[in-house]
Order: C-alpha cells, then sequence, then structure tokens
C-alpha cells in the first residue's frame, strides 16, 4: 500500500465510531414515567410490580446486565404494551440492587447509549425489543459547537443565580462538562430542566448533535423566562407580606399609645363597659342581675378570639337588650276589642268571638299572663294582622319575628 493511500485510509478511520462495549440487539424493556433516562446518567431507581420485576430479573441474570428504559407515551392503569410507549430510549446497566420487600427493589442505573425500536418482540411477560444502538461520533468540535456549548454554559450561570433548586446539581454539571462535549452537556441540561416530559423526549429522540444543542438552548431560555417570572411573583409577594406586617406592627403600637394616653380602649373593655352602660338603665330582677354578674365575669378572663367568648358576647347582648322594668297597661275593653277587629277584618266571626272571649277571660282574672293563642292556617289568610289588632286592642306593642328555617328547639328556649 502506497503513502497515499495510508494516509487515506488513516484519514477514513478518524470517522469510524468504536464503542466501547458490544450493546445487544434484544433487550428487555423497563417503562418509565415522568422523564426519559439520557446516556451518561446514574441514577436510583424504585422497581414494583411483577412485569417491572420479571424485566430486572432478566437483566441482572444475563451475561451483559444491559437492558432498555423507555418513557410511558399513554399512561394507563392497564397492563402496558409497547404501542404505549415511545420509540427511543436509552440502553441501561444495573449496577446494584437492593431489595425493600418483597414486591419492591431499589437498583442504581447507569444509562449508556439511545436506541430506536426495530421490532417489538414479546410484551408478556416481559416487554422485549429488538433495537438499533446509536453511537455518536468521538470527534472534536467544529467552533460552530464550541460557541453553542459556551451558550449553554452561559444559560446555566444565569438560571443558578435565579434557581436555587437546582443549584447544587448545576455546579456539579459545571465541575464535570466542557465545551469539548457538546452532545453529553445538551443531555444533561436537558435532564435538569423542568419541561414537560414530551420536551424531554424530543432532546432524547434528536440524535443530530447540532440539532439538539439547539433546541436544549429553546429549552433553557423557557427556563429562564420562567424563572423570572416566578421572581417577580416571590418579590411581588414577599413585598405585600412585608406592607401588611409593617402595617400591623404599626397599628399594635398605635394601640398600645393610645391606650398609656388613656384616648382608647381595646375591644373588649368597650364591650364591657357598653353592658355595664345598658344595665344601669334597666331594673333587673335578683335572678337576671346574677346571671348578669356571672357572665360579665366570664367574659373578664375569656379572650376574644375564644369560640366561647363569642358565645357569651351575644347571650349578653340579648340580655341587655330586653326592656326589663318596662311594663305596659292591658286594656280590657270588650267594646273598643270589637271595634278594631271588625274595622280592620271582615267575616271571621267565629275568631272573633274567641278571641273576645280571651280578652274576657284576662278581665275576669285581672291579667292575662301565661295565656297563649295560636292561630293555624296557610299564608295570606290573616293570621299577622289578626294577631296586630289583638296588640293594638289590649294596648300593647307587637313584635313580630319569623322561625321560619329554624330546626332546633333549644334555639328558642335559649339553650348554649
Amino acid at each position: 500500500m502506497s503513502d497515499k493511500e495510508n494516509a487515506e485510509s488513516n484519514d477514513t478511520n478518524t470517522h469510524l465510531i468504536i464503542p466501547t462495549e458490544v450493546l445487544p440487539d434484544v433487550l428487555p424493556i423497563i417503562p418509565v414515567s415522568h422523564r426519559p433516562l439520557f446516556p451518561g446518567m446514574m441514577i436510583p431507581m424504585v422497581l414494583s410490580g411483577d412485569r417491572m420485576l420479571a424485566s430486572a430479573r432478566e437483566i441482572i441474570e444475563s451475561e451483559s446486565k444491559v437492558g432498555g428504559a423507555v418513557l410511558i407515551r399513554n399512561q394507563h392503569d392497564g397492563p402496558m404494551s409497547s404501542d404505549d410507549l415511545y420509540a427511543v430510549g436509552t440502553s441501561i446497566k444495573i449496577v446494584k440492587v437492593t431489595p425493600m420487600d418483597e414486591k419492591t427493589i431499589q437498583v442504581m442505573i447507569t444509562a449508556i447509549k439511545r436506541f430506536t425500536l426495530a421490532q417489538a418482540l414479546t410484551d408478556e411477560p416481559v416487554t422485549r425489543w429488538r433495537v438499533h444502538h446509536n453511537y455518536e461520533e468521538d470527534s472534536p468540535p467544529t467552533e460552530d459547537m464550541k460557541a453553542y456549548s459556551m451558550a449553554i454554559i452561559s444559560s446555566v450561570k444565569e438560571l443558578i443565580k435565579s434557581n436555587s433548586l437546582f443549584q447544587e446539581e448545576l455546579k456539579l454539571f459545571l465541575n464535570r462538562f466542557t465545551i469539548e462535549d457538546p452532545g453529553k452537556l445538551a443531555d444533561f441540561v436537558a435532564s435538569m430542566t423542568s419541561s414537560e416530559a414530551a420536551e424531554v423526549q424530543e432532546i432524547l429522540e434528536t440524535f443530530n448533535v447540532k440539532k439538539r444543542v439547539e433546541k436544549v438552548l429553546l429549552l433553557l431560555k423557557k427556563e429562564l423566562e420562567l424563572n423570572k417570572i416566578q421572581r417577580k411573583i416571590q418579590q411581588q409577594i414577599e413585598e405585600r407580606i412585608q406592607r401588611n406586617q409593617k402595617e400591623f406592627f404599626l397599628r399594635e403600637q398605635l394601640k398600645e399609645i393610645k391606650k398609656e394616653l388613656g384616648l382608647e380602649k381595646d375591644e373588649k373593655t368597650s364591650e364591657l363597659e357598653k353592658f355595664e352602660e345598658r344595665v344601669r338603665n334597666l331594673t333587673l330582677t335578683e335572678e337576671a342581675r346574677k346571671r348578669f354578674d356571672e357572665e360579665l365575669e366570664k367574659l373578664r378572663v375569656l379572650e376574644p378570639h375564644s369560640a366561647e367568648y363569642g358565645v357569651s358576647r351575644n347571650y349578653m347582648e340579648w340580655l341587655t337588650s330586653l326592656p326589663w322594668g318596662v311594663y305596659s297597661e292591658d286594656n280590657y275593653d270588650i267594646a273598643k276589642a270589637r271595634k278594631v277587629l271588625d274595622r280592620d277584618h271582615y267575616g271571621l266571626e267565629d275568631i272573633k268571638d274567641r278571641i273576645l272571649e280571651f280578652i274576657s277571660k284576662g278581665r275576669m282574672k285581672g291579667n292575662i299572663a301565661g295565656s297563649i293563642i295560636c292561630f293555624v292556617g296557610p299564608p295570606g289568610v290573616g293570621k299577622t294582622s289578626i294577631g296586630k289588632s289583638v296588640a293594638e286592642a289590649l294596648g300593647r306593642k307587637c313584635y313580630r319575628f319569623s322561625l321560619g328555617g329554624m330546626r332546633d328547639e333549644a334555639e328558642i328556649k335559649g339553650h348554649r
């Protein structure tokens, strides 16, 4: 062979792809959810279920200990078939197995190369594929690729400043990868982004390194924009919290200053003084006065934010709102009562006679205490208006309150 032929042969050999190890063409497949695996990754994975364990067992017992990991395209509750998986996956090697229980193991996986589905052989009991492995050329990057790699590294550095979630992982990335290996650089960055699984799978399916790097740069740009929005929202929330806290402290300080100067009283003190002021103008019975003093003392020791404080406060509102010691003089004039009833209502003679009988009985006894008249009938027949007429005839004030929707008699009896 001449020198010229040797030179041509050597030039040709520089473009040959020499795999570090021969990978089998038929692989047991482990379906993965959430995100695909990229070559060069080493991650732990928890496997459970009969099919997952069967696939892992076949990989471990094989001579090469190599299998495949493929992202699930169609997630559902039934058994997975090859049609539910993407056609591009990653060959993996199981380097460590840790049993967790009878039906769960944890495996340490090293991702090796990309592959493409050539033929789906079986789905039961183990998914097996015949695949074509993608061996990337190990050649020095061009100046364009170096520029792309530097753009990725620059974007990652900017991402580290704004996102503390992946700070350690991205710092590790900067220490491990250089511009001399743009393919692995793009793979690692794609695996660390928060992009959708389909977008990350698209990066895995891009075998051309230049196109892959371009797509990763787009993902990084979206990630940076998302982080800017996140920082803006977080800043707005922090400013709002700080403003609310500042207002709260200032209001509390103002309250304390006014208290010290005697310009303002707190809500609890104002409530207690209001009840005491009301009672001064009322003539309570001995029993009512005793109850009032007990409830007032209870309010003094209760915290305003407690549920019992609200109950006692409502009770005191009702207790001090009643017209204690205020009475009206009943009028038992039968003629006046007949006149009022006839003026306001036509007919209803039997009802009018019963009312007049009720008033006559009160005239004989001297009072109508403890007596109740109950009117029964559908809406609109005059029950309320008759009650108003009775009150007018007796010279009493009429008070109407509705019990519609009330289901518990304790509300009426006053139980608490």
